[in-house]
């Protein structure tokens, strides 16, 4: 019998500028190893090229995509755009998020995730394809609400025990994602620290990756093996950042 599907989502790096080389080839490095891509919205709180339209660039590569959607930028009929455009661009796969805190200006307030999915969910355009919605988690107990999204992707974590207690702890029927981040430098676990405060980065990690570029990918790779050996995800949400080509070679060989 063979072993269960393990499924590797890569995010992109979104381009802040308007030119999609840089799209195009993180798409073309990765495509070898990643079964789908992630599309963040104005990632980090900076502006972004639309996710929608960088989703619409991975299917004309012949990769498919999960356009990310946050709530913090949107009003109901800015989310109505963007839904009208998904279907005119074949877009049928999204990430509903809160969103970041913003670098310029302030949210929206008018629409929050679980509107977004009602709304979504109510929309019909005729000869579209069905829309698949995920949702992210917290390692900590899931609303209700969560519970009638279509997969889940849970908080990036660098401890593998973590995601695991959390994972046995919730009962949710649909696939769900553990997040891995590779840690590429120590500025950027200062950074990382300060936007998400709830994320545990430990100190070990840390003075690794200071002394050698390479073990942010190494701990990367084995959280990834030790996840897929335990069964307990359907895959992983992997966020490369910088390091995506050493990521695609190490993944070539699992």
């Amino acid at each position: 019998m063979s072993a269960p599907a393990f499924d590797i989502v890569c995010e992109i790096e979104p381009p802040t500028k308007p030119d999609l080389r840089h799209v195009r080839h993180q798409i073309g490095v990765l495509s070898p190893v990643a079964q789908s891509f992630l599309i963040p919205d104005n990632h980090i709180g900076r502006a972004t090229v639309s996710s929608i339209a960088v989703a619409h660039e991975v299917a004309a590569m012949g990769g498919r995509s999960i356009a990310c959607l946050n709530s913090r930028d949107r009003n109901l009929l800015g989310f109505h755009r963007d839904m009208l455009t998904s279907a005119a661009y074949g877009v049928s796969e999204f990430l509903f998020v809160h969103g970041d805190k913003p670098v310029v200006g302030d949210r929206t307030s008018e629409l929050t995730v679980r509107a977004m999915m009602d709304e979504a969910r109510a929309l019909d355009f005729p000869g579209v394809a069905p829309l698949r919605i995920g949702v992210a988690a917290g390692l900590r107990r899931v609303p209700s609400w969560k519970r009638s999204a279509d997969f889940m992707f849970a908080q990036v974590s660098f401890s593998v025990e973590a995601l695991l207690r959390w994972r046995d702890s919730v009962s949710v029927d649909m696939p769900v994602y553990a997040g891995v981040m590779v840690l590429a430098s120590a500025r950027m676990a200062e950074r990382l620290a300060a936007w998400i405060p709830d994320i545990a980065i430990p100190p070990a990690l840390v003075e690794r990756v200071a002394a050698d570029r390479q073990a942010g990918v190494d701990a990367a790779c084995e959280q990834i093996s030790r996840l897929r050996d335990s069964g307990a995800f359907q895959g992983v949400h992997l966020i490369p950042v910088a390091r995506y080509r050493e990521m695609a070679l190490r993944l070539e060989s699992f």
